[in-house]
């Protein structure tokens, strides 16, 4: 997430929210925040159609837009940035994010189980499906009508029993 989009989450002020983050850089490691290269935010630029977004203007130190490139945040990230932040918003937005990492943890955990359960089940599927088709195999003989006696022919065959 973008720090602007943070910010608002978090219902602070940009400025603040970024200043917040600064004072306590080194709970940011590059896996949890990163600022983006001019590349990047020219790259980000092109995924927004209207060009009044904060992100549009790309002339750091220009006027109007943005002063210096955007911070970006991980999933951890945003844990830690409503950590340092004071306001009654981001202590609720915290809480709010660790209860859904867990209860997401926890859907994965099932979701894995299910996943284990429906693969020895495939297994046995396999399993059976041979077993059955080596039973077709010998019961299709049995379903064919059983081959004629020899007839005796009629009439004089030299060489003949």
């Amino acid at each position: 997430m973008l720090d602007g989009d943070l910010a608002d989450l978090f219902h602070v002020a940009k400025k603040a929210f970024n200043q917040a983050i600064l004072r306590n850089i080194g709970r940011f490691p590059v896996d949890f925040a990163f600022q983006l290269n001019r590349e990047e935010v020219t790259n980000l630029k092109s995924q927004f159609v209207t060009s009044s977004s904060d992100v549009s203007q790309t002339s750091f130190g220009g006027h109007g837009g943005m002063r210096k490139p955007p911070w970006v945040f991980t999933e951890h990230g945003a844990i830690m940035a409503a950590t340092i932040l004071r306001s009654e918003r981001a202590v609720a937005m915290s809480v709010y994010v660790v209860r859904a990492f867990v209860r997401m943890r926890q859907e994965l955990l099932t979701s894995g189980a299910v996943l284990k359960r429906l693969s020895r089940i495939d297994r046995k599927l396999l399993e059976h499906d041979t077993v059955l088709r080596d039973v077709v195999d010998k019961l299709l003989p049995l379903h064919a009508p059983p081959p004629e006696p020899p007839r005796r022919r009629i009439g004089f065959h030299p060489g003949a029993p």
